[in-house]
């Protein structure tokens, strides 16, 4: 079957195309890199050259697999809404995939993962997880400052792509693995095991994790 996997979580971001089977196993055709800000813009006339590309059309589409999370509010919105309107109209399973996870089995390290990324404002994005072959197992996905990071992360290897963090990591003594920011391939083989298990969401009930509020609702509260 054929699988669309899209990430506009960041600054930059990406779309892919998988072809999976019955297995856990998913031959990866193609990713299109898409430049951040202009998501809005790119999203569905690249799907639509992606698929063009590879002589498939949507309607051999099975299923979907999207970030929803942590990242850019506008960004995530963005692919959300795209996922959501292709799932809706050809009636298919989506699997939304935390980014964390993505970076979490993104390493080599198993065991007690604690996945991070820098969420700016001194705050970072952490997910702890349980890595092990057979399986990926959530804990807790939390918003932390950089000192609170060693104690929430105590006894855990910290996966992570961003050098800064990885930095506030090492100054605390907690052992770090940096890795190459995830891409959509990487959320497509999670999504389609995602959906193997049925683990999965339909469109009207797809949603961002956001971990933070945005500002409006910072500020909406403060002023109340």
């Amino acid at each position: 079957m054929f699988l669309l996997a899209a990430d506009t979580s960041g600054k930059q971001g990406s779309i892919a195309l998988a072809r999976c089977g019955p297995a856990e196993n998913c031959e990866i055709l193609d990713v299109v890199a898409l430049t951040g800000g202009t998501f809005s813009a790119q999203l569905i006339p690249q799907i639509a050259e992606l698929l063009a590309r590879h002589g498939v059309s949507k309607l051999d589409l099975e299923g979907f697999a999207v970030v929803s999370g942590p990242g850019s509010f506008t960004g995530l919105r963005v692919g959300l809404a795209a996922i959501k309107a292709l799932a809706d109209v050809l009636a298919k399973p989506i699997a939304a995939v935390s980014l964390l996870e993505a970076v979490a089995v993104g390493g080599t390290a198993r065991g007690r993962i604690s996945a991070a990324l820098d969420a700016g404002r001194g705050e970072i994005y952490v997910g702890q997880y349980r890595v092990e072959s057979a399986g990926t197992h959530l804990a807790w996905e939390r918003l932390l400052t950089r000192d609170e990071l060693g104690e929430a992360a105590a006894g855990s290897t910290i996966v992570t792509p961003d050098h800064g963090v990885a930095e506030a990591a090492r100054a605390q003594r907690v052992p770090v693995e940096e890795i190459a920011w995830p891409r959509s391939d990487s959320i497509a083989r999670l999504g389609w095991k995602h959906i193997l298990r049925g683990d999965t969401v339909s469109p009207e009930a797809l949603d961002a994790n956001y971990i933070r509020r945005s500002d409006a609702e910072i500020f909406s509260k403060s002023g109340s």
